[in-house]
């Protein structure tokens, strides 16, 4: 198995995983009286391979189960026990705010996680319906430095929220202001630096031309952060599960690529 394609992680990444929780939980630990019952039909290592596998892939449960060669009310006992270890071994990679941002040009844009076509009622429906990208999903404000790091992600809002909004409700807009701040049209009134509007019925002058050229040559970096989070495909593809559970979900998913990018 190609680990780093596969689960995100290397093989020595999800080593020390396995190791960690070792730490963390007793009953996983070698030296510890076997429990009663009957063992389990997967080892530590391969439930939290598993777990990844499930995260970045976004597989059913059922495609899962016939790959790890166990059922599927397997694979979701495992899947609900493990995630929530691994935010726990992981939670100290989270950069820490405000400390990180400082001495850096950051980059924030916004971006929807889909959640598909589900029944619910319809004020909800149209809560989270996007007409800016013609879908249902939440929207989530990112944070990137000139070189496509992560730095931070907010807690997810109704996709019909609009990034200028979502950016004010983050409290982003209080934690960037004496830090330089790029972003794109839509931040217009926050105080970030962006693109200039072209006027109505005229074309851009040559010198706004060359600046809104420069601006989104740098912004391009927070766009392949972006990229690089929503590797993690359950966050791309079309998130299946309760949506009570999602913002719970992006904040692991987003710890675990902390830990990836070595933060």
């Amino acid at each position: 198995m190609r680990y780093e394609s596969t689960t995100g992680l290397d093989h020595a990444q999800i080593q020390e995983l396995v190791a960690r929780i070792h730490q963390v939980q007793p009953e996983h630990q070698p030296d510890q009286p076997s429990r009663r019952g009957r063992p389990p039909l997967l080892g530590l290592y391969r439930q939290v391979v598993l777990t990844l596998v499930l995260l970045r892939q976004n597989l059913n449960q059922t495609t899962a189960a016939d790959l790890f060669g166990v059922s599927q009310s397997t694979v979701s006992r495992i899947y609900r026990t493990t995630l929530p270890l691994i935010e726990q071994v992981t939670c100290i990679h989270r950069p820490p705010l405000p400390e990180a941002l400082r001495g850096r040009v950051v980059l924030v844009d916004g971006t929807l996680v889909p959640i598909g076509n589900r029944r619910t009622d319809r004020v909800t429906h149209l809560a989270n319906f996007s007409g800016k990208r013609h879908r249902a999903g939440l929207n989530v404000q990112i944070l990137a430095d000139l070189s496509g790091c992560l730095l931070a992600i907010s807690t997810p809002v109704p996709g019909t929220t609009h990034d200028r909004a979502a950016f004010t409700l983050a409290g982003f807009d209080q934690l960037l202001t004496d830090i330089p701040t790029l972003g794109d049209l839509g931040y217009q009134g926050t105080g970030v630096t962006r693109p200039q509007r072209r006027p109505p019925g005229r074309d851009h002058h040559p010198h706004t031309e060359v600046w809104n050229r420069s601006i989104a040559t740098l912004r391009a970096a927070v766009e392949r952060a972006i990229a690089h989070w929503k590797n993690w495909k359950i966050l791309a593809t079309g998130y299946r599960g309760r949506l009570t559970e999602l913002p719970n979900l992006i904040r692991i998913i987003t710890t675990l690529e902390y830990y990836r990018l070595g933060w």
